[in-house]
């Protein structure tokens, strides 16, 4: 298969949906040769924050001068973005090779009585045969949905981390914030040490699962912990310092965000527990590592006069990031909102931290089958603003509000990541 036909192979595998469980992934990586049992993985859970946090626990690694294999999900604009190694995606013609390489794999499975791995499942064992194959030196794992049952928790990993725990994917996780700990705290592995900056009793519940599994536990806050210095100013980096186990860091951290700079300190104590006793890096390395971490999409600034701002927040917990961030970065300016969310989101919540921020609100559909009945977030936000505009076509909607906008307002296009990505596309493209 060329790269094209490759990818139209694996997105084809959605048809076998979400279906949680470690039996299919299991039997795919052992007719692989088990190519994760030779990794040094660094494995990271969470509601909000995992992606940010592995992004910046790889750059720390390269910054040490290891060769670092990176996995995380969705991608913006390609699927080769998930597989990176030290910044770069994975060549378009290695992954059709590798799809094509597993592919009599999984028609034995089904031939033999297994069901057919889902498209999770198969990136998932992509990303460690790659990362096996090109001999990395620590890998940086994302989970997937959840943490018991993820795909990704197969591996025995060198450090267990957990970002935080809120309400999303109620449907499959839980119905309460303890319930979800728990699933979470599923990636927890015997006398693993853990990092977490979960808080209340999720906290409680991570700490319980640690003592039981003889795991260290590393608590962001206590044993780690962080503040700022001076004010950002319109838009700009703050001073941020981190004080560690072993060091204090002072770090211009480039993406924006309190929530950013808890992450941030999670990926400091991450890599303190990685490399502890003698093995500690130094400051200036880890400093240098999170100067240069880049992570689109989350609140990242692509245009000026107006501000365009990309985020996206697609639960209520990341609404209130985004909330936060822009009575912080941008006080007292007019914000024109291009919204579009999945149809199983929690999009009254989202609307309701976000709408009273609003001169204006544009909403739009996520390029998702999960988009839905998309049009009816229009009627909570009208509950605000009562004459909200709908535009389908994202691009569209993006010309929208920038329309509307003056050259000081701010422009910001969140809800969904797929619907963001189709923004950020359409804004390079100008």
């Amino acid at each position: 298969m060329n790269y094209h036909q490759a990818i139209q192979y694996l997105k084809g595998l959605t048809k076998f949906g979400m279906n949680l469980g470690l039996d299919r992934i299991r039997e795919l990586l052992r007719r692989l040769g088990n190519p994760h049992r030779h990794l040094k993985i660094i494995h990271i859970g969470g509601t909000n924050g995992k992606g940010s946090t592995t992004a910046m626990i790889s750059s720390i690694l390269r910054a040490a001068g290891f060769k670092t294999g990176m996995f995380t999900s969705p991608h913006l604009h390609s699927y080769t973005e998930r597989f990176i190694i030290n910044g770069q995606p994975v060549a378009p013609s290695q992954l059709a090779e590798l799809i094509s390489e597993i592919r009599p794999h999984l028609d034995d499975m089904v031939k033999e009585g297994f069901e057919h791995p889902t498209e999770f499942e198969v990136s998932t064992a992509l990303a460690l045969l790659y990362f096996a194959r090109q001999q990395v030196d620590y890998v940086a794992l994302e989970v997937g949905l959840g943490g018991a049952i993820d795909s990704t928790n197969v591996v025995i990993p060198q450090v267990s981390v957990i970002t935080n725990v809120a309400l999303d994917h109620m449907d499959l996780l839980g119905q309460t914030v303890e319930e979800i700990a728990r699933v979470k705290a599923g990636i927890i592995k015997k006398g693993v040490p853990v990092v977490t900056a979960a808080t209340g009793t999720a906290l409680e519940v991570i700490r319980q699962v640690a003592a039981a599994n003889q795991s260290r536990l590393v608590t962001v806050g206590r044993e780690v912990s962080w503040h700022t210095g001076q004010s950002p100013g319109q838009g700009g980096c703050r001073q941020l310092v981190i004080n560690g186990q072993y060091h204090n860091y002072h770090i211009k951290l480039p993406l924006l965000g309190r929530h950013q700079q808890i992450n941030a300190a999670t990926a400091v104590a991450a890599v303190e527990t990685l490399f502890s006793g003698c093995r500690r890096l130094p400051a200036a390395v880890v400093e240098e590592g999170l100067r240069r971490v880049e992570w689109p999409g989350r609140l990242e600034v692509v245009g000026q006069n107006p501000t365009v701002l990309l985020d996206g927040a697609h639960n209520h917990a990341g609404a209130q990031a985004l909330r936060q961030a822009l009575q912080e970065y941008f006080a007292n300016r007019q914000v024109i909102f291009v919204l579009g969310m999945l149809a199983d989101k929690q999009r009254q919540q989202v609307v309701d931290e976000l709408a009273p921020l609003a001169k204006a609100v544009i909403v739009t559909r996520p390029g998702h089958p999960r988009a839905g009945d998309w049009y009816r977030l229009a009627e909570y936000v009208k509950k605000y603003l009562p004459n909200v505009e709908i535009v389908e076509e994202v691009p569209q909607a993006v010309n929208r509000a920038l329309a509307k906008a003056g050259a000081a307002d701010v422009v910001c296009i969140t809800g969904s990541l797929y619907m963001v990505a189709d923004a950020r596309s359409a804004l390079l493209k100008k």
